[in-house]
C-alpha cells in the first residue's frame, strides 16, 4: 500500500510539473487544448474519426504523430488510421498533377470527406498543420476549399549561436544546440523546434553565428550537424552553416584565403564535397565578410562577387546556395554609414553566380525600431536579394519588452520602391515577382533560446510565428496573424482575443515612440544596445556612437541625408528621392532620419519639433500603461503562470519607457534650450544619473573570457 501511495504521489507531482511546464509556454502555438465551442466540437468529432495516409516515410510518421496528438487534445479522441482510402474521413493524397509550386497544398471537402493534397509529403505535412490550425481557431471545416503555396522558396531562421552555447544578441538563455553532447544525445527540444517551424512553413535553418567559427565545418562538428539534420529532415527543414572566409588558413593550413587562388578554390571544393558526403541535403553557406572585422575577399583586393562566386561554384553541383550578407561598412569612417552597402553591392549587380543570394537587412543601418526600407531593394534586378529581419529584439527592448514585430515587417514589405513604377513593393522584390529571380529567400534572426518558453517573453513567441507566416506569404496582414497566434496560444475567448490583439497591434508603435520617435535611430547604449545613451560621442569611430546618428546642436536635430547633406536619398527611386529629400514632404515618422530639422520646425499637429518629440515620448509611455491596464483586465482568463510573467514584464517595460523619455529629453534639452512641455511628465532623475548607469552584464553579448 505504501508503494502504491508513493507511486500515486510521484504521478501527481509529475502531472503538476508537466502542467506548469506547458503553462509556462513550452508548447508555443502548438497548444492542443480541448475545443470549447461544443457545436463545433461535435462536428469535428463526427468528421475526423479516421484518416488515410499511404506512406511509412519519416515525414508521414511526423504527419500521423502530429495529427493524433492534436486531435487527442483538441477533440478528446484519437482518429483511427485506416488502409481504406474511400472510407477515411480525412485523406492525405500525393497528386503530381496539382498546379502548385514548392510544397503547396490543397484542402477540399468532397462528399463528406476532407482531402489534403500535395505534390510532396512535406506539402501534406503543411496541410495537416493548416487543418489543425483551423480546429485550434474554431473554424467551420464542413465545407473547405483551400489552396496555399509559399511565395518565397527558402524561408530560413538565422541562429546567431556560438559553439560554446552562448548566443550573440540572444535574450532567451543559451543556444538550444548542445554541441558537447551531440551527435549521440538528441534533446527532445530539437524535434519540437522542427515541429514549430514546419507548422508555420519555415523550411531552413542556419545553426551558427554569422561571426563564424571555422571549427563547425570540421569533421567532428559535421557529424553533430548531421544528427540535427536527421531530426529536421522529416519536417522539410534543411540545414545551412556559416562559413568563415579565412577557414582555408585556420583549418586548412593554407597561407591565404584569396578567392582567386587555385589552391583556395580547390580547398573549398573538397570541403563542400566532404560536407555533402555527410549531409546529402545540406542547404549551403551564410557568409558575413568584410564587416565588423570579419575576414573577406576585400582583404585580398577582391570583390564581394569574387568571394561569393568561389563558394557558389563549389556548391553548385550539389544544389547548394550562398547567402552573402550585405551588412558591411568599411574600416574607414564613412560620411554616412547608411550608404555603404548600396555603394559596395549595387555596382556588382549581375556579377554574382545564379546560386548566390544577397542577404539585405530591412533598413540601411541596423535593425532599428523604425527605418526606411533598404535602398538596395529594387536596385539589383539581376541579383536575387533576400530580406533579413531581426526577430530577436536587439534594439527593441530585448526580451524584456512586449513588442509585436509583424506590423514593422508588414510596413517594410508593403512599401513601394517605385523601381519599376508604382506597385513595385519590397515584397515583390523579395518574392522574385518583380525581377523574376531564379531563387528567392527571406531570413529571420532567431529569438530562440533555452528558456522554458523558448523566447524569454511569452508574447514575443508571436514574432517567431509572424516571421514564418509572413515568409510563407508576405501579403498577410499583421492583424490577421496576431489573431491566429492568440487563438492558437491563448484560446478563442472573445475578450482575450480582442484585448490581446489590441495590445500587440499598438506595441511596436509605442516602442518607437518612447525610444526613437520621428526617425531618430541608434540612440541605444553602445555594445549592449540596452537602454538609451544618446550622449555617447567618444568611441574610436564616430559611426559607432549614438551622437553620429542624431547630430543634435543648437540649430536642431537629425541626420541630413538630403541633397544638402550626405545625399543618401539619391539611392532611392526618383519618386521617393523627391519625397524623402524634401523636409516638407518627408513622412514625419522618418523626418529626423533624412533631415536635420530646426527645434521650432512646425509639424502637422501644429506643435514644434521640440514639442512633438516630447509628445511622442509621453505618448509611448501612455500606450504602455494602457497595455498594462488591458492585460490586467484579463486576469482569470489567462493561465496564472503566463499572466504573472507578462504582468511583471509590463511593469519593467513601463519603467524603461519612462527611463527612455527622461534620459533622451533631458539630453536633447541641453541643445534645444527649450522649456519642458507642461504635458510631459517631469523627469524622475537628473541627466547625470542616467549618464552614469552601467550594464556590464547585459544579455546578448558573447562573454570575453
Amino acid at each position: 500500500m505504501k508503494i502504491f501511495k508513493t507511486l500515486l504521489q510521484l504521478t501527481l507531482v509529475f502531472s503538476i510539473n508537466l502542467s506548469g511546464f506547458a503553462q509556462a509556454g513550452y508548447d508555443l502555438w502548438l497548444k492542443y487544448d480541448l475545443v470549447q465551442n461544443e457545436e463545433l466540437l461535435d462536428s469535428y468529432k463526427r468528421n475526423l474519426q479516421s484518416y488515410y495516409l499511404n506512406s511509412n516515410s519519416l515525414t508521414s510518421k511526423a504527419i500521423a504523430d502530429e495529427l493524433e496528438t492534436a486531435l487527442s487534445g483538441l477533440l478528446g479522441q484519437v482518429p483511427e488510421r485506416t488502409t481504406s482510402k474511400n472510407e477515411a474521413d480525412l485523406q492525405f493524397l500525393i497528386d503530381d498533377g496539382l498546379d502548385l509550386k514548392n510544397d503547396g497544398f490543397t484542402i477540399e471537402s468532397q462528399r463528406g470527406k476532407t482531402l489534403i493534397k500535395s505534390k510532396t509529403e512535406v506539402g501534406l505535412l503543411y496541410g495537416a498543420f493548416k487543418l489543425i490550425g483551423l480546429l485550434q481557431t474554431e473554424t467551420n471545416i464542413s465545407v473547405l476549399s483551400i489552396k496555399e503555396e509559399s511565395k518565397i522558396d527558402i524561408r530560413i531562421l538565422n541562429h546567431w549561436d556560438n559553439l560554446d552555447r552562448t548566443s550573440e544578441r540572444g535574450y532567451a538563455g543559451f543556444s538550444i544546440w548542445d554541441w558537447h553532447r551531440l551527435p549521440d544525445y538528441l534533446d527532445p527540444r530539437y524535434k519540437d523546434y522542427a515541429r514549430a517551424n514546419a507548422s508555420i512553413g519555415i523550411n531552413a535553418t542556419v545553426l551558427t553565428n554569422v561571426n563564424s567559427n571555422a571549427l563547425v565545418i570540421t569533421q567532428p562538428y559535421l557529424k553533430k550537424v548531421e544528427a540535427l539534420a536527421a531530426v529536421f529532415r522529416p519536417y522539410g527543414i534543411k540545414v545551412y552553416l556559416t562559413a568563415r572566409f579565412s577557414a582555408p588558413i585556420e583549418i586548412g593550413n593554407l597561407e591565404t584565403a584569396d578567392p582567386l587562388d587555385k589552391n583556395v578554390q580547390n580547398w573549398w571544393n573538397e570541403k563542400v564535397k566532404e560536407i555533402y558526403k555527410v549531409i546529402p541535403d545540406f542547404g549551403g553557406f551564410l557568409v558575413k565578410a568584410n564587416s565588423e572585422g570579419q575576414p573577406g575577399p576585400q582583404n585580398y583586393n577582391r570583390t564581394h562577387a569574387d568571394g561569393a562566386n568561389m563558394l557558389a561554384k563549389a556548391l553548385k553541383p550539389f544544389g547548394g546556395n550562398v547567402m552573402w550578407r550585405a551588412f558591411v561598412y568599411s574600416s574607414e569612417e564613412p560620411v554616412d554609414r547608411a550608404k555603404q552597402a548600396y555603394n559596395e553591392f549595387q555596382p556588382l549587380d549581375g556579377k554574382f553566380d545564379d546560386n548566390v543570394l544577397i542577404q539585405v537587412k530591412n533598413g540601411p543601418i541596423d535593425f532599428q525600431p523604425r527605418e526606411p526600407f533598404h535602398p538596395l531593394f529594387g536596385a539589383m534586378p539581376k541579383t536575387p536579394l533576400m530580406m533579413e529581419f531581426q526577430v530577436t529584439q536587439e534594439y527593441l527592448g530585448q526580451a524584456t519588452q512586449l513588442v509585436y514585430l509583424a506590423p514593422m515587417f508588414e510596413e517594410v514589405l508593403k512599401t513601394d520602391t517605385y523601381m519599376k513604377g508604382a506597385g513595385s513593393t519590397v515584397a515583390k522584390v523579395v518574392d522574385g515577382s518583380l525581377h523574376d529571380y531564379p531563387v528567392t529567400s527571406i531570413a529571420g534572426v532567431a529569438n530562440i533560446g533555452t528558456n522554458i518558453n523558448w523566447t524569454g517573453h511569452p508574447i514575443t513567441q508571436s514574432n517567431w510565428y509572424a516571421f514564418g507566416r509572413q515568409a510563407w506569404n508576405p501579403e498577410l496582414s499583421s492583424e490577421e496573424i496576431a489573431v491566429e497566434w492568440i487563438k492558437k496560444t491563448y484560446g478563442c475567448d472573445y475578450s482575450v482575443v480582442t484585448k490581446l490583439k489590441d495590445i500587440m497591434m499598438k506595441s511596436w508603435e509605442a516602442s518607437v515612440n518612447y525610444m526613437t520617435p520621428l526617425g531618430l535611430h541608434h540612440l541605444m547604449g553602445t555594445s549592449h544596445h540596452y537602454g538609451p545613451a544618446p550622449w555617447v560621442d567618444n568611441l574610436s569611430r564616430a559611426d559607432w556612437t549614438p551622437y553620429y546618428y542624431h547630430k543634435s546642436d543648437a540649430a536642431g536635430i537629425g541626420f541630413d541625408r538630403s541633397a544638402t547633406g550626405s545625399n543618401a536619398v539619391e539611392q532611392y527611386a526618383p519618386e521617393l528621392e523627391k519625397i524623402y529629400g524634401n523636409i516638407n514632404e518627408c513622412p514625419e515618422e522618418l523626418i529626423l532620419w533624412f533631415h536635420h530639422a530646426p527645434w521650432d520646425f512646425k509639424m502637422n499637429s501644429g506643435r514644434t519639433l521640440w514639442e512633438e518629440l516630447a509628445f511622442k515620448y509621453q505618448d509611448g509611455i501612455d500606450q504602455v500603461r494602457e497595455m498594462q491596464s488591458q492585460w490586467a483586465s484579463l486576469e482569470g482568463k489567462i493561465d496564472k503562470v503566463r499572466f504573472e510573467q507578462v504582468s511583471m514584464l509590463l511593469t519593467i517595460q513601463e519603467k524603461e519607457a519612462v527611463w527612455w523619455k527622461d534620459a533622451c529629453m533631458l539630453y536633447f534639452q541641453t541643445f534645444s534650450k527649450k522649456e519642458w512641455p507642461d504635458f510631459l511628465e517631469p523627469a524622475q532623475k537628473e541627466l547625470e544619473y542616467y549618464k552614469n548607469l552601467r550594464f556590464p552584464f547585459a544579455p546578448g553579448i558573447r562573454p570575453r573570457w
